[in-house]
């Protein structure tokens, strides 16, 4: 698994899949499925067709991510 680092999570693209979103929360990718189909993922999933998508921004405020604090900055 990815060690995520918050300027990783901060030069993310708007939406990413479910596998990535757990794989920064450190939930492996059959949890987040299972989190996903049961509504109870940490933050709140898109489904589009038989896909979960979820907003980075989303990601970035369960993790009180400040856009401003890259590391190194």
């Amino acid at each position: 698994m990815k060690k995520w680092t918050e300027a990783d999570i901060l030069r993310l693209p708007a939406v990413i899949d479910i596998v990535t979103a757990g794989e920064i929360l450190g939930i492996g990718r059959t949890q987040s499925y299972r989190l996903a189909k049961t509504g109870d993922f940490p933050v709140k999933t898109i489904r589009v067709g038989n896909r979960y998508k979820v907003p980075t921004a989303l990601i970035r405020r369960h993790l009180h991510l400040d856009e401003f604090s890259i590391e190194g900055a």
